[in-house]
């Protein structure tokens, strides 16, 4: 499914509207009921117990993509001080879901629609998203939406939109089907003017469950506490714990094989890891010819994440979808999460409109029919490097024929190129001793060296000649060292970048 179909180009339209009179609160939401977190606990646990029936089809949704655009982005009421609706469409959000405002302790469901879309009709609503407080004057904008499935996104620090979040993934990479549970209903409290508590029910065949996130947005961007409770209505072989979607069609390393004219398109180019060890991980992102998937072990993890580091516009060219403004989410589990690993998944795709990456956590013991699992973690969408601290980050990467310069290439041999960055190789020579370590065998590697670039502060180069078949590996570690001290994280390179 695209996502662009399913969140749009978050733009405003213009006209003149005319609205019937707005209606008052008794009149637009039932009565009040009480609400806890135990509360929804328990409607889950209850789902989890029953057959799983699919939810219900919208009876009067926006007839395609275009319609829904019309109908939510323009001026039209709002709700619980700044929250805007998203309708149903046919193509896309399909079912409706029930909407609920919640005001110490007391919730009161939405029963009447009317005047919030901007045709100032009532409709069906798919979800829903968080305006910003603007000055007069200003285009209005929002900062998180959740829309379709379990899926739920935020602007960031830049007000741009790229990558999204879901709830739960279930058997994501499998060759059984995956699953997509979707929140059903949902609770808002708004806590400040940029600070919501958004409680939401989740539903699927596989499993039913909880779910809370407290957002709050400043000048650093959004910091989400979420927490979730889940309950598995049949046994689960991959439950993908705080899945990550986005979107690598090809970055520098890519552009000849593209038809495109920027020079790169992605929402994301690498998945970072920050181990419980204290190693520092950076795996690059590719579109591979294939489905795959990796996995990295990771007990004891302090964080993980799909970034966007390189924010330069010249990498990009791009002054529509601003691929440079992209937020980084990166996610903090809380607790102890046990033994398990973060997977990332790629496939292939020939368009930036198709999501084509995902990270997740899975643990190492699968779900099983009748237990329940409770997680709590922060989220953080920032333009900010989260992993940027006291260590050598990769900044470039390049591939190309392996040789010297000028002479015929060697065949069957691929030569790499890293850049690192870093305020503690400040002062470094090449008689201090640096070097560039990797995990591939003596028969593969036919040339390694490291050395500070010149007229470039902090700036390091690993160069590398592999005979690929003798690797024996679809991808390689590389990193700086001096003597015993690690001086840049780890990078996981692929030995193909196609």
């Amino acid at each position: 499914m695209s996502r662009r179909a399913v969140c749009g180009a978050f733009a405003t339209l213009a006209g003149a509207i005319v609205f019937p009179p707005v209606l008052r609160a008794a009149d637009r939401f039932g009565p009040a009921q009480d609400f806890s977190w135990d509360w929804l606990v328990r409607q889950a646990r209850t789902l989890a117990a029953q057959s799983y029936r699919a939810p219900a089809l919208s009876q009067r949704p926006a007839e395609n993509y275009d319609a829904a655009v019309r109908l939510t982005y323009g001026k039209a009421e709002r709700i619980a001080g700044n929250i805007r609706l998203f309708p149903t469409t046919r193509d896309v959000a399909s079912h409706p879901v029930a909407i609920h405002i919640l005001s110490q302790g007391k919730a009161r469901l939405l029963v009447d629609s009317t005047g919030l879309f901007v045709d100032g009709q009532a409709a069906d609503v798919a979800g829903f998203r968080i305006m910003q407080d603007l000055s007069q004057g200003e285009a209005e904008r929002d900062w998180l939406a959740f829309l379709g499935a379990s899926y739920f996104r935020s602007s960031g620090a830049s007000g741009q939109y790229g990558l999204s979040a879901r709830a739960v993934a279930v058997n994501i990479g499998l060759q059984t089907r995956e699953e997509f549970p979707a929140f059903t209903q949902f609770w808002i409290e708004q806590l400040g003017p940029a600070h919501y508590r958004i409680y939401a029910l989740l539903d699927g065949p596989s499993v039913s469950g909880a779910f809370s996130c407290d957002s709050t947005l400043d000048a650093g961007g959004v910091e989400q506490q979420i927490r979730i409770a889940l309950f598995a209505r049949q046994d689960i072989e991959r439950l993908g714990l705080v899945p990550i979607t986005s979107m690598f069609w090809y970055d520098q390393g890519h552009r000849e094989k593209q038809p495109d004219w920027r020079p790169e398109i992605h929402d994301s180019d690498g998945l970072a890891l920050d181990l419980a060890n204290g190693e520092r991980v950076w795996r690059p992102l590719v579109n591979p010819p294939g489905a795959q998937v990796n996995a990295f072990e990771a007990a004891g993890m302090r964080g993980f994440g799909l970034l966007q580091r390189d924010r330069n516009f010249a990498s990009y060219q791009d002054d529509s979808a601003f691929y440079d403004r992209r937020p980084n989410l990166w996610v903090e589990p809380q607790g102890d999460w046990g033994a398990g690993a973060v997977m990332l998944y790629e496939m292939p795709t020939s368009s930036e409109t198709i999501d084509n990456i995902g990270a997740f956590w899975v643990g190492a013991q699968p779900l099983r029919k009748g237990q329940r699992l409770e997680r709590a973690y922060r989220l953080r969408w920032t333009s900010a490097d989260p992993t940027g601290a006291g260590i050598a980050q990769l900044v470039d990467r390049f591939a190309g024929a392996a040789g010297i310069p000028g002479a015929p290439p060697v065949a069957g041999a691929q030569k790499y190129v890293f850049d690192f960055e870093g305020k503690n190789l400040a002062g470094l020579t090449r008689d201090s001793g640096v070097v560039a370590v990797t995990n591939l065998p003596d028969g593969a590697l036919m040339h390694a060296a490291a050395y500070p670039v010149v007229g470039q502060d902090n700036r390091w180069r690993a160069m590398i000649d592999v005979k690929t078949a003798q690797a024996g590996m679809r991808e390689f570690r590389i990193y700086l060292r001096r003597g015993n001290d690690a001086l840049s994280e780890t990078v996981i390179q692929p030995l193909e970048l196609s």
